[in-house]
């Protein structure tokens, strides 16, 4: 798909958070995407620290799915598969159920569940606890079951995969970490996520000891180094993350237009042209869709 991955990368998934955003990742050639919270909170007005709320989250996976399905449309192909955001699942084990449940009707093909205390926060800043490794199982076993029962009603593959997350390695130990990602697959979770390694040598000993599909986070200027795709794969990674790669690139974008604006200085050299914005929000298939019913 037009260069974004070959044998030697993993699944690249630059994160979206608006149906806009989930449009350009499809119309680039991706071959996923994730739903981040972060930027679903950002968009909202608010730091990802959990101001958000299960129903605006649903509300923002229902957006993306429609931003998919739209550029799906216009590629003559299916929709490309989102991995939602969903947090510490907005409460006791029967809520994370409900968010799955939330989630696969929006038409996410998988949900992240993690392992943080709630309110939680993004997992390269600083002010994050987690709960007890017990607990941190019942949310992932609660999720596991929520999946298996909706596909138990929709189709043996319908429900959401689950992305089995910890951030114990920045508040208790590596180690711990480690037998989290464990036990989450024991507990049926289909992939997982250590976050925020912060070496090399810690990213390697993750994909070396724990098996299955594995996702790293590739923040720019976060905790952990960024490595090429190649390098990753290498390693044992399955899938790679850009959780705040367009979001940044926007705000620096819009940034330096207002910084323009004030001065008076004209924009058209750092702004797409206005026929491109039209095509990239959708103007060129409304048309031809106009055109079929005339």
């Amino acid at each position: 798909m037009d260069g974004t991955r070959s044998d030697k990368n993993p699944i690249l998934l630059p994160c979206c958070y608006d149906g806009l955003t989930a449009r350009m990742v499809a119309r680039a050639g991706f071959e996923a995407t994730f739903m981040a919270g972060f930027g679903v909170s950002a968009v909202n007005g608010y730091p990802d620290t959990q101001l958000v709320s299960y129903g605006e989250m649903q509300q923002s996976a229902l957006r993306v799915a429609e931003g998919l399905a739209s550029a799906a449309l216009e590629l003559s192909s299916e929709p490309i598969p989102c991995i939602a955001d969903g947090d510490t699942g907005y409460g006791n084990a029967v809520n994370v159920k409900r968010t799955l449940w939330g989630y696969a009707r929006a038409g996410m093909a998988g949900m992240m569940i993690e392992d943080q205390v709630a309110p939680k926060r993004c997992g390269h800043v600083a002010g994050k606890s987690t709960v007890s490794r017990p607990e941190a199982i019942q949310r992932v076993r609660a999720a596991c079951n929520a999946r298996d029962e909706y596909s138990a009603q929709y189709g043996a593959t319908a429900g959401p995969l689950i992305l089995a997350r910890t951030d114990a390695a920045s508040t208790d130990s590596f180690q711990e970490a480690i037998d989290r990602c464990l036990a989450f697959l024991d507990a049926g979770a289909d992939m997982t996520f250590l976050e925020a390694p912060t070496s090399v040598q810690e990213m390697q000993e993750y994909c070396r000891l724990v098996p299955g599909p594995k996702l790293a986070n590739m923040l720019e200027q976060g905790s952990t180094p960024i490595l090429p795709p190649a390098q990753l794969k290498e390693m044992g990674y399955t899938m790679a993350a850009y959780p705040l790669t367009l979001l940044s690139a926007s705000v620096q974008a819009m940034q330096e237009s207002l910084d323009r604006i004030q001065q008076g200085t004209p924009t058209d050299d750092i702004i797409a042209t206005f026929a491109h914005t039209k095509d990239v929000v959708g103007f060129t298939q409304y048309a031809k869709e106009e055109d079929r019913y005339k």
